[in-house]
Formats: C-alpha cells, structure tokens, sequence
C-alpha cells in the first residue's frame, strides 16, 4: 500500500491549487475549462504528484487570465492555454517514464535472478566434483602406498593416479570455465554492457581495449570503453577477487601511464576496490590494436 507523503513540492502544488481554482470560473468559460483541466490531473492518484512545477506555471498563469484586463485577456488567455497543455504534456510524459522504468526493472530484476540461479547451480557442481576429486586422489594414494613393496605394482598405481587426476583436472577446469562465462554473462546483464575481448595466457586472463578506447594521443576514455569498464568493474566484482594489473600503451611518452590511470580510476569508480591494482604505461609505436590491456591474475 502506497503512503500518504508527499514531497515539498508536491504539499505547495496542492496548496497552490486547493482554493484559487474556481474562485473567477463564472467571470471567463476559458478560465472554468482550464482549472478543471488541471483539477483533473489534481485528482488522479497516478498523476497528483508528477510535474510540479509545470502545472505551478499553468495554475499561475490561469490565475492571470482570471484578472486579465479587457485588452489583455486574448493574450492572456493565449498564454494559459499554452502553459497548461505543457503541463499536461509534462504529466502524460512523466507518467510514460515512470511505467517504462518499472517494465525495465521488472524485466531487469527477473534476467538477473535467472542467472543467478544458475550461476548456484554450477558453483554447487564445482564443490560436488571438488569433493569427489579428493576422494579419488585419497583413493589413488591408498593404493600408491599398498603397492610400494613392489615396483610394478608401484608403477601401476602411480599410472591409476596420473589417469584420474588428469580427467578430474580437465574436468574441474571445463567447470571453472563455464563458471567464468556465467559470470562474464552476469555482468554484461547487471551492466547491460558488453565486456571487452579477453584471452587466457600465462599472465592469467587478459581484457583488451582496442585502439578506439582513447582518441588519439589523449588519455581520456571513449564512450564505447566506459561502457566497457562498467561491465568489466561488475565482473571484477562477481568474479576473480584477486590483483589486477593494468598497461596502457602510445606512441608519445607518458600517454600510456595517464591511459592507465585512467582506466584504474573508471574501475574503481564502478565499485572495484583501487588496493587490487597496479598500473603501468608503455611507449609503443601502433597502438591500433591495443590501447590497453587490464590482466587478471590467476
């Protein structure tokens, strides 16, 4: 149930528009259609409260037609027409944005759920296949220390071992990998943007922003990469909780450095904590593409 309050200048509207209304309807129709106009928006609880300060000026200027002079009133009149169709105007579109932002958060609220939960469900595959790795190692070290007294047996065990703990690796990695992607799929949602291109190397996993992240020989971030950065904070802060180091790369000396600071500023801006990151500009000849890259530790 919806409360009672208003804001301040939703109590001043009302009190603006409570009395003066219908005080000279008899004097001038127009002045009679313009008030029940706005008494119309007044009384709907969808609309009461939405553009103050539009329907104060029609209130205000219906209210000077109201007390026109004769060589006035045509103006007047003209005037207070006006200003309360912008009000209504004001009201209708108000009242579109506001339905448009509760779709967009219903719709927004339920993809995030979703993913979520599914987001659970593999993080609880991971800890089942993590628990059922170690019984197998506990297993094949067992049989590794029975077989000690003999060398074949040893060898045989040892073979078991290598086996088992290759197919479970390679299957906690296709895990751990699918859980990555959720998490990428996560913060693309919550962000609703698209993170930059990545690839896994002996670094750990590395983002890249493309020559077009900055104009040329500036510092400064496109709007392309700060939509990038946003999903690549929301990620940082889903995912991989580890340091983060981030190079900056162009051809004119200490570009780079601000590039980068630039880049760990926007992160942190996002809600990354700024104690994970370490940063560091380089001097390079072509930058087209590369600009920068941000490298997630392991």
């Amino acid at each position: 149930m919806k409360t009672a309050l208003r804001t301040p200048a939703a109590l001043l509207l009302a009190a603006g528009l409570a009395l003066p209304l219908l005080a000279t309807a008899a004097e001038d129709p127009a002045v009679a259609q313009l008030n029940q106009r706005l008494l119309a928006i007044q009384a709907n609880a969808n609309t009461a409260e939405l553009a103050p300060y539009e329907r104060l000026q029609a209130q205000q200027a219906v209210a000077d037609l109201a007390k026109a002079k004769r060589r006035d009133v045509d103006q007047a009149r003209y005037l207070a027409e006006r200003r309360v169709e912008i009000a209504e105007t004001s009201v209708r579109t108000a009242l579109a944005q506001r339905q448009s932002r509760e779709l967009e958060r219903t719709r927004s609220d339920l993809l995030i759920e979703a993913t979520r939960r599914e987001s659970q469900r593999i993080r609880q595959e991971n800890e089942r296949l993590r628990v059922q790795a170690q019984i197998q190692a506990e297993e094949a070290e067992r049989l590794r220390l029975a077989a000690e007294s003999e060398t074949l047996a040893r060898q045989d065990a040892e073979t078991a071992l290598t086996s088992v703990a290759g197919k479970q690796s390679a299957r906690l990695n296709a895990a751990q990998a699918n859980a990555a992607k959720l998490a990428r799929e996560e913060a693309e949602l919550v962000s609703g943007a698209k993170l930059p291109g990545s690839k896994f190397d002996s670094r750990g996993e590395v983002f890249t922003f493309a020559g077009d992240a900055f104009a040329t020989g500036q510092a400064g971030l496109s709007g392309g990469a700060k939509s990038q950065t946003k999903a690549l904070a929301e990620y940082l802060n889903i995912g991989k909780k580890g340091r983060v180091r981030i190079e900056a790369y162009d051809a004119a000396a200490g570009v780079g450095q601000k590039r980068a600071e630039a880049l760990r500023d926007a992160l942190v801006a996002a809600g990354v904590s700024a104690s994970r990151f370490q940063v560091s500009g380089k001097k390079a000849a072509a930058t087209k593409a590369r600009s920068a890259e941000v490298i997630v530790a392991p």
